[in-house]
């Protein structure tokens, strides 16, 4: 498939697809959104880690209001549903992220705003550049927070400073998102793919099937309770002591040499 608002890499055994919409500093409309499905879906059939970033000056700068409620999308003389393409295009494609089955990470370029910001925090890793900034835009038109980004910033950064973001609408720049604890590092905008990449590497040639197992577990975590959380992490132990990774990285350490994992 080719794809006309996103682009798609592979570089090795790590995936990077990029929001590349210039015109509109990579708005998210349902149509990104729908090629953002199948490239992540590809990715996941055929790479070992995925970096999400965004081409030009941008991440993301939202949804892209003129693609929201097309014809396709309600009937004719119906009552307006703002919630309709949440159903249909956005929820399926930030549930992917949350279920792909290898680590992911999102490298954040100038402004991640709206649906954006919920694709930003969607990463397993976060890195930012300098000139990145995280908005809850939604106030400005008169629509709530979306994209999962009530429960994305509640469970990451609390309560108070969710409410914050979300009712002020003002821009977050990358260094508070920092302090904050919204990403894992803020660097140089020269940096910011080669960091990325230097993280991805080594996911990438990590044990695959214990890396997808630990994100899994990590991310049930902030939704289940302790008793859960052990007999998940029992049930995951399981399928990654039967791999053969498991068996290399033993016998890498006990011969005191570095592993080599070969995602199996």
């Amino acid at each position: 498939m080719s794809y006309e608002l996103i682009s798609y890499e592979l570089k090795g055994t790590i995936a990077i697809i990029a929001l590349n919409d210039p015109k509109t500093m990579n708005a998210c409309g349902v149509d990104t959104a729908q090629e953002l499905l199948h490239a992540l879906e590809k990715a996941g059939s055929e790479a070992r880690c995925t970096v999400i970033t965004g081409n030009g000056r941008g991440f993301c700068s939202g949804a892209n209001l003129g693609k929201v409620n097309g014809p396709s999308l309600s009937h004719p003389g119906s009552k307006p549903d703002a919630g309709r393409p949440l159903d249909t295009h956005y929820n399926p494609m930030i549930v992917a992220i949350r279920e792909h089955p290898h680590p992911v990470i999102t490298a954040v370029n100038g402004a991640a705003a709206g649906v954006g910001c919920s694709i930003a925090l969607m990463g397993d890793l976060v890195v930012a550049a300098k000139s990145a900034y995280f908005l809850q835009a939604f106030r400005r038109i008169g629509l709530v927070p979306d994209g999962g980004s009530t429960w994305l910033l509640a469970r990451t950064i609390g309560r108070v400073r969710a409410m914050e973001m979300a009712l002020f609408g003002e821009k977050l720049p990358a260094e508070k998102a920092l302090e904050w604890g919204m990403v894992n590092a803020v660097v140089a905008d020269d940096q910011l793919m080669a960091t990325a990449m230097e993280w991805a590497e080594k996911l990438a040639s990590g044990p695959t099937i214990a890396l997808a197992g630990t994100r899994g577990l990590i991310w049930d975590a902030c939704e289940s309770d302790f008793g859960e959380a052990l007999h998940a992490e029992r049930i995951a132990q399981r399928k990654a002591g039967r791999t053969k990774d498991f068996a290399e990285g033993v016998s890498a350490f006990l011969q005191k040499r570095p592993a080599e994992f070969s995602g199996n």
